[in-house]
């Protein structure tokens, strides 16, 4: 059986964890499989989003212990590579949260530039509750999503989220109800506009948010946007769209 499953609907890649038996834990290798599925969605032209989820009934149950408890540095790099992957890809991407997202799962949900959480999802971060210290860039990514008081609660007083704690807080973009498959319909659904849109448009839209959300001012921002802007009104995508729009107007005129 495959531990990464990538299908393709349209141009959006559902990347799966697909360990059920082990609540899809990560191992080395399968930190390296998660790692070898994103560089080879990001190489191909015909993927424009990525949705990451777990075959039910998890998430992503963390690291596994019996390949942590012998892990030193070098290790513990290699079970960050999955997620990290992830947080450091161009494409955009969302997790479809079905199920328990526990320690470097939560981080692999982290990873993901926005989160929908099926009726069973829960958010834990455990990594105290283990005698283990976060890891991964848990406690830079937490904060920067719930803010310092919530990111404080989940890591040193053992908060765990359900489906609606998180959309409250923000760490989730909404609940979806119903089955696995309703929630990674909703995630592709949601990703759609991005695999409508011209590629590289994407790419840099993305990058610009990045940019952007480490900027001191508006002003800042404006110049960074101008830049990639004008970027954008040079590209035959561009007067393509605006050819197809005008004409539309011109027929309901």
């Amino acid at each position: 059986m495959c531990a990464v499953l990538v299908e393709r609907t349209g141009k959006v890649a559902v990347i799966t964890l697909n360990v059920p038996d082990r609540r899809n834990a990560l191992t080395l290798p399968i930190s390296a499989e998660l790692a070898d599925a994103v560089d080879a969605c990001e190489a191909d032209e015909n993927t424009h989003a990525i949705v990451v989820t777990g075959a039910p009934p998890a998430f992503c149950a963390g690291a596994d212990l019996t390949a942590l408890g012998d892990a030193r540095e070098e290790g513990l790099r290699a079970i960050y590579k999955g997620f990290l992957a992830i947080a450091d890809c161009t494409l955009p991407t969302i997790a479809a949260v079905g199920g328990a997202a526990v320690g470097a799962g939560l981080n692999l949900a982290l990873a993901c530039d926005l989160r929908l959480a099926g009726p069973r999802a829960r958010f834990d971060a455990r990594f105290l509750q283990l005698g283990l210290h976060p890891g991964g860039g848990m406690t830079w990514m937490l904060q920067r999503i719930v803010g310092p008081q919530t990111a404080t609660a989940m890591t040193l007083f053992g908060q765990k989220m359900d489906a609606d704690e998180a959309v409250r807080t923000g760490l989730a973009h909404r609940k979806v109800d119903g089955e696995h498959e309703d929630l990674v319909r909703a995630a592709v659904e949601l990703a759609t506009p991005s695999a409508e849109a011209p590629r590289e448009l994407v790419l840099s839209t993305k990058r610009t948010l990045r940019t952007t959300s480490a900027t001191a001012d508006h002003p800042s921002a404006i110049e960074t946007e101008l830049i990639a802007q004008l970027a954008s009104m040079d590209t035959p995508a561009f007067a393509q769209l605006i050819a197809a729009m005008q004409e539309k107007i011109s027929r309901k005129a």
